[in-house]
């Protein structure tokens, strides 16, 4: 079954988000104390830890969870394949996709690093559409 590998935040924009045992996931906002949080569509990023270690195998050591500025880091579910609109369930928590990757942001430090990032093509954005808590071990459904 897919599991939450671990939920991560900044407070502050384009700065490396960091590992947190639990985060509260609020209606139409997000990771309450995100930087990235608020009435949008991009509320909520994900990433899968086998894209990280595709990252790790270029080269690109000492990657880990939250390092590509995502709030939740997955195992065992093919994000990037998700489509739009596919509603996902977490403990309580359910989020809806939005968003299918994403433009790099200019200056971006892996890419600087590495001369690649994975999470415009890999990674995913959702929205809060019921609110509460995701922890690491959690695990992830697909609602049909």
């Amino acid at each position: 079954m897919p599991k939450v590998i671990a939920v991560n935040i900044s407070e502050k924009k384009g700065v490396i988000k960091h590992p947190i045992d639990k985060g509260f996931f609020k209606f139409n906002h997000g990771l309450e104390g995100d930087a990235h949080a608020g009435k949008w569509h991009r509320q909520v990023s994900f990433l899968g830890v086998e894209s990280i270690d595709k990252m790790k195998a270029k080269g690109a050591l000492g990657l880990s969870a939250g390092k590509f500025a995502e709030n939740i880091t997955t195992e065992g579910i093919v994000l990037y394949e998700l489509p739009i609109g596919t509603k996902i369930k977490i403990a309580e928590v359910v989020l809806e996709v939005t968003q299918i990757g994403k433009e790099c942001h200019a200056g971006c430090e892996i890419m600087k690093l590495v001369g690649d990032c994975i999470m415009p093509r890999e990674g995913i954005f959702a929205r809060v559409l019921q609110e509460g808590y995701i922890k690491p071990g959690d695990d992830i459904a697909i609602m049909e």
